[in-house]
């Protein structure tokens, strides 16, 4: 009998065997980043819905109080005449209204937060795509501020900006209103707004239709909140939509630039 029959089988060099059908290799699903959300479209419209709920109804928790104190009458004809010019002239009532903002972007970070994560299962900073790309980026997101702040000067000069806005009435009534505002301006509403909007909105419209898509979405939501701060001056509206469309475009590269650049806006 030849030598080579006696060898004992083996299953590597036998190639008689059947090869393992597609349906049986184990796939490797694709990492949870932003560009793969473990969230979609409806927990991100269901999170922005409620910011913007948020930003409406917390002012009224602070406000109602002071408007009794002042004895508005609730059940008078001309109630909601009287608040509507208590909160719109009255200082501490504009300072209340301002205040209340802290509160209610710390509720809408606990909302992404719950969606970004699952509730603690993912990573926040990396499933959300907070994370300079190069070692080159701080240094550069300050330079595309910088830049961005000059275009918009430019553009708010060319089609005009002198109409008093309602961001400008609520800075110019009181120190208190103008210090909150610069206080919220710096380190809550930037990233607060680059979490919602180009963080869960993006991601998931991008997963779902494309990154222009998406891109065309999130500009006109994050332009369209911005209209009662700075209606009628449409060189500001201008100038901010331009400013969303260069941070979307940032946040393709590396999300974190864009806050610190947005930080610029004011």
């Amino acid at each position: 009998m030849p030598i080579d029959n006696q060898l004992p089988y083996s299953p590597i060099t036998d190639h008689s065997l059947p090869a393992p059908e597609l349906s049986q290799v184990q796939r490797v699903p694709p990492p949870v980043n932003s560009n793969n959300p473990p969230w979609g479209l409806g927990g991100a419209l269901l999170v922005w819905f409620l910011s913007l709920l948020l930003l409406a109804f917390v002012p009224l928790i602070f406000l109602i109080p002071w408007a009794i104190k002042r004895g508005l009458d609730f059940k008078s004809p001309d109630f909601l005449r009287v608040f509507a010019e208590l909160a719109t002239t009255d200082k501490m009532a504009i300072l209340l209204q301002v205040i209340s903002l802290l509160p209610a972007h710390l509720l809408t970070f606990a909302l992404v937060w719950a969606l970004v994560t699952r509730f603690g299962k993912y990573p926040f900073l990396r499933t959300i795509g907070w994370e300079w790309p190069t070692r080159w980026w701080p240094y550069l997101s300050v330079g595309l501020g910088v830049v961005l702040f000059g275009i918009a000067v430019g553009i708010t000069k060319l089609i005009g900006a002198d109409k008093p806005t309602q961001l400008e009435q609520i800075i110019n009534s009181s120190a208190a209103s103008r210090y909150a505002i610069a206080f919220l301006a710096v380190f809550t509403a930037p990233f607060i707004e680059e979490f919602v909007y180009r963080g869960v909105l993006f991601s998931a419209l991008q997963k779902l239709a494309g990154s222009v898509l998406a891109g065309f979405v999130t500009l006109g939501l994050f332009t369209l909140i911005h209209v009662p701060q700075y209606w009628p001056n449409i060189g500001v509206l201008a100038a901010v939509g331009l400013l969303s469309v260069a941070l979307t475009i940032v946040r393709k590269n590396g999300y974190a630039v864009a806050v610190y650049s947005y930080s610029f806006r004011l």
